[in-house]
């Protein structure tokens, strides 16, 4: 759970290092600060079972065991990544491992995780789905609909809200007369619960009821996980400094960072030492920098691929 939570981290804090230099010119919206939802939920999935993210998803996409060598690598546009250099940061796809797709479209992932649980009942086959989404996703119809639908045929569907509070920067206070999003799926008549987004064994022992309620026949429910951003909605800046958010809610949320209270809890209770974690720290980070070469030495596609793969 740590060495996940860790290289999410190091993978987004790379990005943020590399960023600068426009040799990655897609769109990058990062996940620090969410660390222990998509750590939380994933590691209760099975291979097989679906995830759809949306624009801030590389966090969902290594949770679910995407390879960072391709990310990387669809990132700077080569014809070694997921989707051979046309999707970017925000089209990530990887069939083998259940995930399928991140969407730029605020609200568009959760139709797919419902379709794809539908297929699960008609097949028989047990896959559970889970849909990752913002606050501003609330705000679509898209939402509404999935929920109805989901609850209406009792699928196997896992609703993930990261509630970071900010659609772009328009605070939610600004954009719903009713701040607790978890209990919109009550008129859907689907059990939701609000958790603290930054706490990994929470998350973890919720999602493993959800994941568990569903793959058992009885229906979706609904998380709302409130965390925070510290990136700009999108780009390796702070967006702080340009006045778009307040620098003590900020300061207040880095305060409870997730991997941080993850890594004290783990020291205090003797599970792993300062050494082993220096050692998994190296381990992680000597992982991103063999992505980084495999993504920079990878060949960009030929003009003639441009049409290829379009329907």
């Amino acid at each position: 759970m740590y060495l996940l939570m860790l290289r999410i981290r190091k993978f987004e804090e790379k990005v943020v290092e590399l960023y600068p230099a426009q040799d990655m010119r897609s769109p990058v919206h990062l996940y620090i600060g969410h660390e222990a939802i998509a750590t939380g939920v994933c590691l209760n999935l099975r291979k097989d079972d679906y995830v759809s993210s949306n624009h801030r998803g590389h966090g969902h996409c290594i949770a679910k065991g995407m390879d960072m060598r391709l990310m990387l690598a669809e990132f700077y546009g080569k014809k070694t990544g997921y989707c051979k250099g046309k999707g970017g940061s925000m089209h990530l796809v990887d069939p083998e491992n259940g995930v399928l797709g991140t969407s730029a479209i605020v609200g568009g992932g959760l139709p797919l995780a419902v379709g794809a649980a539908l297929a699960s009942v008609m097949q028989g086959n047990e896959r559970v789905s889970v849909a990752f989404f913002g606050d501003g996703a609330v705000d679509e119809g898209s939402f509404h609909e999935s929920l109805n639908f989901a609850s209406l045929k009792k699928l196997p569907v896992v609703f993930v809200c990261e509630n970071n509070f900010y659609a772009t920067n328009s605070h939610q206070s600004a954009r719903h007369s009713n701040n607790d999003i978890a209990c919109l799926a009550e008129g859907y008549m689907m059990p939701s619960v609000c958790v603290d987004g930054n706490d990994v064994i929470t998350v973890f022992e919720t999602a493993r009821n959800a994941i568990n309620r569903a793959r058992s026949g009885k229906g979706p429910t609904f998380m709302e996980c409130r965390t925070y951003r510290w990136k700009a909605h999108v780009g390796p800046d702070c967006d702080v400094e340009k006045g778009c958010r307040p620098r003590e809610e900020l300061d207040q949320w880095v305060k409870r960072c997730p991997v941080k209270r993850f890594r004290e809890l783990l020291l205090d209770e003797n599970v792993l030492s300062e050494s082993e974690m220096l050692e998994l720290a190296r381990q992680v980070d000597e992982e991103i920098e063999e992505a980084v070469i495999f993504a920079k030495n990878s060949p960009l596609p030929s003009p003639t691929e441009l049409y290829e793969d379009v329907y």
